[in-house]
């Protein structure tokens, strides 16, 4: 038998509820008998010479064997089903796909964690795997979830704060939805209008709040002179509400601030919500803002090189303990987040999706980009989301007459079809296709949001 999962997915706790020790032959035990302890790297070459000489032994005598390694070597795995088959022995694989922020969690509260960019990888590589597997030729691919119980040791981790991570919210099909705030019409009193959205959309079924990261009110939104607040102060009001939103940017232009600023914000927030903070980010492709601001705006290509650059920094920012990482010449960033903070890569061209399947945790595009992303993603566990922003009315007369406020110098017709106007029923419709056709996320916007009676309005359509 051998076992498959990333670095904190449950296989030595499944293993050892089911066999005994001696039947178990484990890379990190191993590492504890030829060097420092179960997490001395620098051990591994001698680990896995005695691992294999163990596993050939005991094959050759027709004993039980459970491998516990990462099992995501191609090479190692098919040789030993090579030697169970010349054994005459019946070959399983145990899959363990125990949820990645789960196996993220359980790593950081090891003494010596396994670097995040290595359990990023080992992440990624063993959500693509189970097509592998199967056609191996193993006599029984065995999936389990490996996410009830701590993981080689691991202490679970409570989260420090009440209002933190809560069962994940998702529709009847599937979907989150995040309410995307980009107009901000609270008149005299901002903060009580803040809470009054972000209360409503937790009251809704919401999943999670994210507000634009822009310096000027986009012209697609409103007018240059209305209010555009900046976000993460914004998100800090937030964070102190006593709700179960997931709170981020949609997104932070890379242009903005240095990456390591940005992570510092969000380790923050997330510190002060119990695990609840994401991060947007993107290229940027408003030079208007940047003029406005003083801020330098290189062509596309530079503002996507540091893109690329800037997630691997965040994400060492992040990670425990203060090491030289990359460029920088130490990680000290306190608080650290309380859970592996996702990054939404925005954006659809054809370098945005190599990036997010290397980087990133999820890409969010448009409605009619999802097949390319889809496509671009196969195989990783990188999610897709949509930002959308629809016309939704009570019902028929009420959808009307709000593309007839709405629609400026645009014809009815054509603005109806541009924001698929329709009633909530209408909607529900539409968002399952884009389920069935691989979305994760809707970011919803509304164009008429004025205060939290249209968030009440759209509460259908999170259920």
């Amino acid at each position: 038998m051998v076992l498959v999962g990333p670095s904190g997915a449950g296989k030595s706790t499944w293993a050892s509820a089911r066999y005994r020790a001696d039947e178990v032959v484990s890379s990190d035990a191993l590492r504890g008998v030829v060097g420092s302890g179960p997490h001395d790297l620098d051990a591994s070459g001698d680990a896995f010479d005695l691992l294999e000489r163990i596993v050939a032994a005991r094959v050759g005598r027709g004993l039980t064997t459970v491998v516990d390694t990462l099992g995501l070597d191609d090479a190692r795995r098919t040789a030993w089903l090579g030697l169970a088959r010349a054994a005459g022995l019946p070959a399983v694989v145990v899959l363990l796909t125990t949820p990645p922020e789960l196996c993220r969690e359980r790593n950081r509260a090891r003494d010596r964690p396994v670097p995040a960019q290595v359990i990023a990888g080992q992440i990624r590589k063993a959500g693509a795997i189970g097509t592998a597997l199967d056609l191996e030729g193993w006599d029984e691919v065995h999936r389990v979830s490996g996410a009830g119980r701590a993981a080689e040791g691991a202490p679970e981790r409570t989260p420090s704060s009440t209002t933190g991570p809560q069962e994940e919210r998702r529709s009847a099909q599937g979907l989150r939805f995040v309410l995307q705030v980009s107009r901000f019409p609270w008149g005299e009193d901002p903060a009580t209008w803040l809470a009054g959205i972000a209360t409503a959309a937790d009251r809704a079924g919401f999943a999670g709040l994210a507000v634009m990261d822009h310096l000027i009110q986009i012209p697609q939104v409103g007018r240059a002179w209305e209010p555009i607040p900046e976000p993460w102060v914004t998100l800090g009001l937030l964070a102190g509400l006593d709700t179960g939103l997931d709170l981020g940017t949609l997104v932070t232009p890379i242009t903005f601030r240095p990456p390591g600023i940005t992570a510092k914000a969000a380790a923050t927030l997330d510190a002060l919500t119990g695990g609840r903070a994401f991060v947007g980010l993107g290229a940027g492709w408003w030079e208007r803002e940047h003029a406005a601001y003083g801020l330098p705006f290189p062509p596309p290509r530079e503002r996507l090189d540091e893109v690329e650059r800037a997630i691997p920094v965040m994400r060492a920012l992040w990670a425990p303990g203060t090491k030289a990482a990359g460029d920088l010449p130490e990680t000290t960033c306190y608080p650290r987040p309380e859970h592996d903070i996702p990054i939404v890569l925005g954006g659809s061209g054809a370098r945005t999706l190599r990036i997010a399947r290397r980087l990133a945790d999820a890409v969010n595009v448009r409605p009619d980009q999802v097949d390319r992303a889809v496509a671009a993603l196969a195989g990783t566990s990188v999610r897709v989301t949509v930002l959308d922003l629809p016309t939704i009315g009570r019902d028929r007369d009420d959808t009307w007459a709000r593309v007839e406020r709405l629609r400026g110098s645009t014809s009815a017709s054509t603005y109806a079809a541009r924001t698929h106007a329709g009633t909530p029923a209408e909607q529900r419709d539409r968002y399952g296709a884009l389920a069935d056709r691989g979305v994760d996320t809707v970011f919803l916007a509304l164009a008429d949001l004025e205060g939290p009676e249209d968030v009440d309005r759209v509460a259908s359509l999170t259920t």
